[in-house]
């Protein structure tokens, strides 16, 4: 609109500002320093505050704006409370009364009823002095009152009930916000001169215009105050002369002042790359909170941070030097800093998205691809046939397929039959990230194409690819993350700021802190575990301690969620002046969102975990207390038999934590095991060798692998394996030097010797362990890799935000409508739940009518709701109705190819990505279809079911019924059929199909489980034909017990039906191997894959 006022020959400025318009350069300097962010953002929601009729609500995660109204108001006598405090109304009656001014923080989406009258000014007259009602009290107003509220949520949702009774201003950092902030420090400390000037100028044109304004005003009074022909009045004349001399002057200043700053701003913006390059990374390091609710940093470390590369780096008299200086000190000042309050799982994912984050900042990565690395795309039909369907899966030749869509990428489709033997090189190369890419894509790809390229065919190779990449990028450092150091932790902390232990499974700190605490000669450290009743305790503590001057340490603080915002209220009240220098106060907890994150943000964060890999573990455990008491090693009566067997109790003990790295091939849940688990089962082991004259495996064994570990195995299928484990190690083997503990014989038992021969031949062990001595299949190592790239790439996911992608906005609405429309028009009518009924009615004989009829009405209410979704997120994309909080989340399932959450309580449970869970319902649906409209199938495909115990509880009671015996007296009894397909049901029982093998494959020759192919996890198991029989006339042959899942995850809870969500049961399958050799091999059914 300016230039269309300029057209119409309007007087405008040339640029409009609000700040120019409304703001006062004196108020706004002294607001600046009061501690408002010197950028026009925030100094525009500054003037907003004091130009609008209601009362501000302020959204500031980073404490900016809490800390500006703060400093503000001081003068005047602010009070500042909270929602939570007991007398929060007392304050605001008095503050309403008295006219002193109030911070209202922390709030959360709703507010508090009773704020309503002082909201909306609900003032009213009583005895010609003006009041209000706040509760059941009235009370006099002062017009002097001024009411401030602030919440520390990044992004609120408030309904429109409460926008409408408050001015809600976002004081959320922006991108040019924090660049005006961080090149204004950085200015400041570079050239102090500059920024001396730059106020001097500020001050110099307030007072300039404070003249022009009296001036003005004296003027004014003339005129009106003068009588008669005002040319015969000699005190105006002169006063308008003068004027006139000043006037002139000031302009002449003016102008001078004018080119002076825009001298000083061209030497400022200079410093500007530097500003750029950081305000990029405080946004990387706060998106990291959606990963983990512990990841929280606040503004003021990352400034200070800044300000200390500043004073640190080394100097240049080139600016440009200069700024790489300091920006190549900063980067890797940061890294070091958020390393380590970062879990080790997560410590790549930093490392990448910084590098990533830096190389979009510079225009380098384009988003699509990164989207497609991310994603792998949005799987559609593929109509494109597999050029070697032989070893390369339908899978990946979908993400070659959408991969060659994009222009960096384009014939590589069309090009793959030619270059296929290149391509499956890179396929069966061990280290497949490092193989040379086929013909011209060797040069064309470089960084995060190349890894694109890599995902489509070698996904478990991508973690290493991405490692390479951050070293090409940013050098080696970036993926070496510093050591632990618990001294450097405490150097950087002070009596006020807690230090916060962030754990994970395994990890306990309090050793630790007590040996730190020894080695710096303080008193013991007074500690308590948080719970239920432990806050009044936590509390006389922490009072003692600031008193004393001694460290209190609080564990486990995720379990008190309710004393949290007393622990809150504990570290913001804390004063120098009545706390002694000396007091530390410790906390820890696991990742948690009950934690405050105003501790987090002002507080060291730390982590420590447990050792990684099978020789540390074992080095660990063996350096524990008290295995590492020469007394305590030798003093078992049964000296050699004990050692081994300690050395085997270490060795399960190890094993058993370093299979939660193989997902749910290691364990359905990740158990924590640890050291207090081991030291028990140690103390154990000496008592009973002492007290029986020969070794009592069975006592042994129980108390292990039912008491001490077993006690922490809530799935019965996990306590089998651990029982398994448990006993290669606590058997007579154990006793035999040199017997393998592994069968490549690489781990052996060690020969008896003192405690330090031990600790020799533990050192001998290779570094890393390979699946055998896990009892594992080598293609087990590739299932790890898979899930460390999948949850990379899920961890840098969630980063993203829901914005991001494609381009922009409307690339990313154009997706979602795409993506709607093409699964609204390939979904099937619904079926006729009458014609159903009808055609299978409720029969005495025949339960699988009911079993049909209640899967169709089941499918009927996923399929409606997936319809009615999909059409009201199209109409909401094109602004025909309102986009709710939920459409919006589904429209970014719909654009991240994700199963929408919307779809999750009316769905059976997938794992699968959104295009491979559209095409598997489309063909469950064209399963039952069929069994609708025909017959009932000769063979059923097991894996369409929602609820399989049902159509299995059917085939039993048909069985039952027919022979009229109790249902709970029949079992099933499994045949393996030869063929791969049959056109009559069998007499009894069902034929299933659709089971797949995990761990193991099944071989015809043979008739048994056989080991699976090298790179091949999953395979389809036979047709099994579930025979219903007595439970006594059961077969009995050499068999493993196969548990069978509905998805790969395998660990579910348990339903109100009594079935778990995930376990179906257990199939007996002939093998020729021992039981233990196949649960060891962690070998299931599933009925559903990922893939």
């Amino acid at each position: 609109w300016v230039a269309k006022c300029k057209e119409m020959e309007i007087p405008c400025s040339d640029a409009v500002t609000l700040g120019g318009t409304l703001g006062d350069p004196v108020a706004i300097r002294q607001w600046n320093i009061d501690g408002l962010p010197t950028d026009s953002f925030s100094v525009d929601n500054g003037i907003v505050i004091f130009n609008s009729r209601r009362w501000p609500l302020m959204i500031d995660p980073q404490g900016q704006a809490n800390k500006w109204v703060r400093n503000m108001e001081k003068d005047k006598g602010i009070q500042v409370c909270k929602l939570t405090d007991p007398n929060y109304m007392r304050t605001l009656e008095n503050a309403v009364q008295f006219g002193t001014p109030v911070l209202l923080e922390n709030v959360g989406e709703e507010l508090d009823p009773s704020l309503e009258p002082l909201l909306l000014k609900q003032i009213f007259k009583q005895g010609g002095v003006e009041c209000i009602r706040l509760g059941d009290s009235t009370v006099e107003y002062s017009p002097e009152f001024r009411f401030y509220i602030t919440t520390k949520l990044r992004n609120p949702h408030y309904l429109p009930e409460t926008s409408v009774k408050v001015t809600l201003l976002n004081f959320m950092i922006t991108p040019e916000g924090l660049q005006d902030q961080l090149l204004g420090i950085v200015v400041s400390q570079e050239r102090a001169d500059l920024e001396e000037a730059k106020n001097k100028l500020v001050l110099e044109g307030a007072e300039n215009k404070r003249k022009l304004k009296e001036i003005e005003d004296q003027i004014l009074h003339i005129l009106s105050s003068a009588e008669g022909n005002i040319l015969e009045n000699a005190d105006a004349i002169n006063t308008l002369s003068q004027s006139k001399v000043v006037s002139d002057e000031i302009k002449e200043k003016q102008q001078v002042a004018e080119k002076t700053e825009k001298e000083i701003d061209d030497v400022r913006s200079s410093y500007n790359p530097i500003a750029f390059s950081s305000q990029v990374l405080f946004f990387c390091i706060s998106d990291l909170a959606n990963i983990e609710p512990v990841y929280q940093y606040s503004l003021t470390w990352f400034i200070n941070l800044f300000i200390m590369s500043i004073q640190k780096s080394e100097k240049s008299r080139e600016v440009a030097q200069r700024l790489e200086n300091l920006n190549e000190h900063f980067v890797f000042s940061l890294y070091n800093n958020v390393c380590r309050s970062l879990l080790e799982k997560d410590k790549l994912v930093f490392s990448f998205l910084l590098t990533v984050r830096i190389q979009q900042s510079k225009g380098l990565v384009d988003a699509a691809e990164w989207m497609f690395l991310l994603t792998g795309g949005v799987a559609m039909d593929n109509p494109h046939p597999n050029p070697a369907p032989e070893w390369l899966s339908d899978k990946s030749w979908g993400l070659f397929c959408r991969l060659s869509d994009l222009p960096a990428f384009a014939g590589m489709r069309e090009g793959f039959a030619a270059e296929a033997e290149e391509w499956k090189r890179i396929f069966d190369a061990p280290e497949a990230h490092l193989e040379p890419l086929p013909g011209k894509w060797q040069e064309e790809l470089t960084g995060l194409r190349r890894i694109c390229a890599l995902r489509c065919i070698r996904l478990d190779k991508v973690w290493g690819a991405v490692q390479d990449y951050v070293v090409s990028v940013m050098t080696e450092k970036f993926v070496k993350p510093p050591t632990f150091d618990l001294r450097a932790c405490y150097d950087d902390s002070s009596a006020l700021t807690p230090l916060v232990f962030i754990l994970s499974p395994g990890a306990d700190p309090m050793g630790a802190i007590i040996k730190a605490a020894e080695q710096m000669h303080k008193p013991e450290p007074a500690y308590t575990s948080l719970g239920q009743g432990q806050g009044p305790i936590a509390e006389r503590l922490i009072e003692r301690g600031r008193a004393q001057g001694t460290w209190v340490v609080l564990q486990n603080c995720m379990l008190a969620p309710s004393w949290m915002t007393s622990l809150e209220r504990i570290t913001e009240e804390m004063d120098p002046s009545t706390t002694h220098p000396d007091f530390r106060l410790w906390c820890t907890t696991y990742p948690s969102k009950v934690f405050p994150v105003s501790v987090l943000q002002n507080g060291v964060k730390m982590t420590i975990e447990a050792p990684k890999g099978l020789r540390a573990n074992l080095l660990g455990s063996m350096k524990m207390d008290p295995i590492s008491d020469e007394e305590f090693y030798n003093l078992c009566s049964k000296g050699p038999e004990f050692r081994k067997l300690l050395y085997g109790l270490c060795f399960f003990h190890a094993l058993i934590q370093e299979r939660r790295l193989y997902g749910p091939l290691g364990w359905n849940i990740p158990y924590e095991f640890n050291n207090s688990d081991l030291k028990v089962s140690v103390q154990q082991l000496q008592l009973f060798l002492d007290e029986n004259e020969s070794i009592p495996w069975k006592a042994l064994r129980y108390t292990v692998g039912e008491c001490n570990y077993g006690g922490r195995v809530t799935d019965d299928k996990d306590r089998r394996l651990l029982n398994c484990i448990l006993n290669r190690f606590y058997c007579t083997t154990m006793l035999e030097e040199g017997a393998k503990l592994s069968p490549s014989g690489i781990y052996v038992v060690p020969p008896d010797g003192a405690y330090e021969d031990f600790l020799e031949f533990i050192d001998s062990l290779p570094l890393t362990a390979g699946p055998e001595v896990f009892g594992l299949h080598d293609n087990a190592s590739i299932t790890k890799d898979n899930k460390d790239t999948n949850e990379l790439l899920k961890a840098v996911m969630v980063t993203e935000s829901s914005e991001g992608g494609g381009g922009g906005g409307g690339d990313r609405e154009a997706m979602i409508l795409t993506v709607a429309s093409d699964i609204a028009s390939r979904l099937p009518e619904m079926y006729d739940m009458e014609a159903a009924q009808i055609k299978y009615p409720v029969r005495w004989d025949e339960s699988m009518n009911t079993v049909l009829c209640q899967e169709l009405q089941r499918f009927n209410n996923l399929t409606a709701l997936v319809r009615k979704s999909l059409h009201t997120i199209q109409k909401a994309v094109k602004g025909l109705v309102v986009m709710s909080v939920e459409l919006d989340k589904l429209g970014s399932d719909l654009f991240f190819g994700r199963i929408p959450v919307m779809w999750k309580p009316k769905s059976y449970p997938s794992l699968k990505a959104l295009g491979g869970y559209v095409s598997d319902l489309l063909l469950r649906l064209s399963f039952f279809n069929d069994w609708f409209t025909d017959k009932p199938p000769a063979v059923y495909w097991i894996s369409s079911f929602f609820f399989t115990q049902a159509f299995l509880t059917g085939a039993q009671q048909n069985f039952a019924r027919k022979f009229t015996i109790p249902i709970d007296n029949v079992e099933f009894d499994y045949e393996v059929m030869p063929a791969s397909s049959y056109r009559m049901p069998p007499e009894d029982g069902v034929y299933c199909r659709g089971m797949f093998l995990e761990g193991a494959r099944w071989d015809m020759e043979r008739m048994a489980l056989a080991e699976s192919q090298p790179k091949v996890l999953f395979s389809l198991a036979p047709i099994f034909w579930f025979q219903p029989k007595r439970s006594e006339e059961l077969t009995t042959y050499p068999h493993y017990n196969c548990p069978l899942y509905k998805t790969p995850d395998r660990r579910g809870i348990l339903k109100t039906t009594g079935h778990s969500s995930n376990f179906v049961m257990f199939v007996r399958v002939p093998a020729v191997e021992e039981q233990t050799f196949w649960v060891q091999r962690g070998v299931c059914a599933l009925l559903d894959l990922q893939e």
